[in-house]
């Protein structure tokens, strides 16, 4: 039933008007998600043998200035941010990645995640290197143990591309702040000694930039010790390498079930025809598919990008899973968007399109304090009677709330007289 809110209330809550709708798609037309590939692009020269070996396109990564700029025209902004990569996060991108680069717009929204620029040098008072505090929570070297009943693993310090906005960019690349030396047995000894551990996530660096002997080396290791119920591979490789994803891998990755994968999107332009069949790929092989994004200004904070993301992501068969608010990692601030705006972008999304299409939007609380969920205000008002909510279209409701369990005598003394 319709109800008025609780004077106080109306008084006390002061985020949005609840008298006009929240926002919304409308009327708007909606465009069918389309998938394209842009091979061989920049590389017109090169076979299909060699464009489709995930090898080559890792040997022929555009990491150099002088590379970058016999492809596009880049701005003085850009030029000087590739020389600043030399003491900080490296450049290196694949070519299958370069080509969904539009050369002649520096907003670009590919262009922006992974062309480092001069902003990068700056760093805000609230900036950090270590932003998730997962050296604090370092059990044994490479190993981050900072819930309960699971933990990170970081096998490699490598990745197919760069992210400008990296969380790790202080281990990750070879030219970070530190470097990650992981122990492997050390960690494997930690984990069959704590048994409240179940779940463990494959990172780095990139997990699939391993041999595919060398990650089943290390699934096979932690599918022998009894108490961990399952594992999870964090990865970018399956957008940024796609050729990676081949059938041999897929093989393997099915024999350690029940393992799941994350994969990072931001982007509907980076849903390929080649990361769709990709992740096909992976899907077939029985690997439930989840999608994590990073909340980046200029690249994915308006309603309409987002939407189409995640509409083209269930084709992919990925549930869009976090949406995440950008880390205070140090020269991230050029591409940090507002919290507000990601809340408002999730309040869009709520209730019109499919439940499945709705990420969770979480900040990854500063200096360790791990996942927090940050939704729009959908409960109004709680009380050890009722509880006044409002849905995606503004109207507001009121449900009762139970105080306590509700017991029916009258069933019980029916049992009592059989």
């Amino acid at each position: 039933m319709s109800s008025a809110l609780p004077k106080d209330v109306k008084n006390s809550f002061t985020a949005r008007d609840f008298s006009t709708p929240a926002p919304s798609v409308g009327n708007q037309e909606v465009r069918k998600p389309t998938f394209l590939s842009h091979a061989p692009g920049h590389w017109s020269d090169v076979s299909p043998e060699n464009w489709n070996d995930w090898k080559w396109q890792l040997r022929n990564r555009v990491s150099t200035l002088e590379k970058v700029e016999s492809l596009i025209d880049l701005t003085p902004e850009e030029r000087a941010g590739i020389i600043l990569t030399r003491g900080k996060l490296a450049f290196s991108v694949t070519p299958h990645f370069f080509n969904l680069i539009d050369p002649n717009d520096p907003n670009c929204p590919i262009r922006r995640q992974v062309i480092p620029r001069i902003e990068e040098g700056d760093t805000a008072p609230w900036e950090m290197a270590d932003p998730c505090g997962e050296d604090s929570h370092m059990p044994a070297p490479g190993l981050v143990h900072r819930y309960p009943d699971r933990v990170l693993f970081l096998v490699t310090d490598r990745c197919a591309s760069y992210c400008r906005y990296c969380t790790r960019s202080r281990v990750v690349s070879g030219v970070g702040e530190q470097e990650l030396h992981t122990d492997f047995e050390e960690a494997f000894r930690y984990l069959e000694q704590h048994t409240e551990i179940r779940d463990v996530l494959l990172s780095g660096g990139d997990a699939l930039l391993l041999s595919d002997n060398r990650l089943e080396s290390i699934l096979s290791r932690l599918r022998s010790i009894p108490h961990i119920e399952f594992l999870r591979i964090g990865s970018r490789v399956p957008i940024f390498l796609p050729q990676r994803i081949t059938p041999e891998l897929c093989a393997m990755l099915q024999k350690y079930h029940p393992l799941w994968m994350s994969v990072h999107t931001n982007h509907p332009k980076e849903l390929t025809v080649e990361v769709r069949d990709a992740l096909a790929r992976l899907a077939n092989h029985g690997v439930p598919l989840g999608n994590q994004s990073v909340f980046l200004a200029d690249v994915n904070d308006d309603l309409t990008t987002m939407r189409e993301l995640v509409h083209k992501l269930l084709l992919c068969r990925v549930r869009p899973y976090y949406l995440y608010q950008c880390d205070l990692i140090k020269g991230s601030a050029h591409l940090r968007a507002s919290v507000a705006r990601g809340i408002e972008i999730i309040e869009g999304l709520r209730g019109h399109t499919s439940g499945y299409a709705v990420p969770q939007f979480v900040i990854d609380a500063p200096g360790g304090g791990g996942k927090v969920p940050v939704n729009p205000g959908y409960v109004m008002y709680h009380d050890p009677e009722k509880v006044v909510i409002r849905n995606f279209e503004g109207r507001i409701f009121e449900y009762p709330e139970m105080a306590s369990p509700v017991v029916n005598h009258h069933a019980s003394e029916l049992i009592d007289g059989q």
